[in-house]
């Protein structure tokens, strides 16, 4: 493995209420996590972000993105991707990973999607939570299933740290009653 892994976080969640109503379908939520020793090292400006991103995106992105769907345990209906880069290192560090295709054709394969994963990335102190924004995984216009996860690791990221997810649902927002389908005129 050329990254070094500290540890790998498994979240999932079932809402099965809503606002006081039962939901039609159940709502399921899962992401995984992995925090990773920064690639970049903390000592600075790198100029060639693209040649490690290119040599770990795959690599990251199978460590996650096949165990997301795994975990979600239903067909993704939406999805997204997320870099918590500790204080060390910079943004840019996160975003060459997982704005690389290698990492995400893993997830997005894996889903069975064909739309761009909306991401979310920014540097963080120890605790950070990101918001991961989700799309429907073919079509990102489907308005219903806009929706944002909050992710924490609450032990990451670490200075040279960079914590990297991948996200999924089963289903648009609970209980959602704007229009559905990217056909309509976006408002």
């Amino acid at each position: 493995m050329s990254i070094t892994v500290r540890k790998i976080v498994r979240h999932r969640e079932e809402t099965l209420r809503e606002q006081g109503r039962d939901l039609p379908v159940r709502h399921v939520l899962a992401w995984v996590a992995v925090v990773i020793e920064n690639p970049y090292g903390t000592d600075g400006y790198v100029e060639d972000l693209v040649t490690l991103a290119d040599a770990n995106g795959q690599e990251v992105g199978a460590l996650i993105g096949p165990a997301c769907v795994e975990l979600l345990g239903e067909p993704v209906e939406a999805f997204g991707k997320a870099a918590l880069v500790g204080a060390g290192g910079e943004v840019e560090h996160g975003s060459a990973i997982i704005h690389n295709l290698k990492f995400g054709n893993e997830f997005r394969n894996a889903a069975g999607g064909t739309e761009l994963l909306p991401a979310a990335e920014k540097v963080g102190l120890l605790g950070a939570s990101i918001d991961v924004p989700l799309k429907h995984k073919t079509d990102a216009k489907t308005r219903s299933h806009h929706q944002t996860v909050t992710l924490v690791v609450p032990d990451a990221p670490r200075v040279d740290e960079i914590v990297i997810a991948c996200v999924a649902a089963s289903t648009g927002r609970p209980l959602a009653r704007l229009a559905t389908f990217g056909a309509e005129v976006a408002r």
